[in-house]
C-alpha cells in the first residue's frame, strides 16, 4: 500500500501544482488513497520532495532534481550572508539577521528541510523557529553556527 501511494503521490505531483499537505490529502482521497496527515508528511520526507516555484508568487511539491539543488544552493548563499547570530531558548532557537533579510533567511531554513524545525516565523531581522525538543534546539543552533562559519563572514567576524 505504502509504495502504491507513494508512486501516487509523485503522479499527482508531476501532473498537478499541489502546495500543501491538505491538497495532497485531496488528491490522493480522490485517487482511492486514504491517508492521514502523519503518514502524507512522512511520504513526503521519504520522497525528500521538495517546493518548488509554481509561477503568481505560489510554491507546489515537486521531486529533487540538480535546478533544485542549485536553488538550495543559493538559499545557502542566503543564509551566510544574513545570519548575523543565534540563541535558544527552551525549545525555541531565535535567529538575528541583517535587517530585512529575516524572511529570506527563513526561506533558507524551510529550504534544507532539517527535520528538527517544526515551524518558523520571520519579522525584519528576527527569525523564531520552534524545534521539537531542547536537545535539538542546541543542535540545530549548533549545526547553523558550523554551517554559517564554513564560509567567511561579510566582515570578517566569526559567526556568533
Amino acid at each position: 500500500m505504502k509504495n502504491a501511494r507513494q508512486q501516487k503521490i509523485v503522479e499527482l505531483i508531476n501532473s498537478y501544482d499541489i502546495s500543501t499537505q491538505d491538497e495532497l490529502a485531496k488528491a490522493l482521497s480522490d485517487a482511492g488513497f486514504n491517508a492521514t496527515q502523519a503518514t502524507i508528511s512522512r511520504d513526503i520526507r521519504e520522497l525528500n520532495l521538495t517546493k518548488v516555484a509554481a509561477g503568481n508568487k505560489s510554491q507546489k511539491y515537486a521531486i529533487p532534481t540538480s535546478d533544485n539543488v542549485l536553488l538550495n544552493e543559493r538559499f545557502e548563499g542566503v543564509l551566510r550572508q544574513g545570519f548575523l547570530s543565534c540563541d535558544v531558548a527552551g525549545n525555541i532557537l531565535v535567529v538575528k539577521t541583517v535587517s530585512g533579510m529575516a524572511m529570506a533567511v527563513g526561506a533558507a531554513f524551510d529550504s534544507l528541510k532539517w527535520p528538527e524545525i517544526i515551524g518558523a516565523v520571520a519579522g525584519d531581522d528576527t527569525i523564531i523557529c520552534v524545534i521539537r525538543t531542547e536537545k535539538e534546539a542546541i543542535e540545530v543552533m549548533s549545526r547553523i553556527r558550523k554551517f554559517v562559519s564554513e564560509a567567511p563572514s561579510r566582515d570578517g567576524r566569526d559567526a556568533k
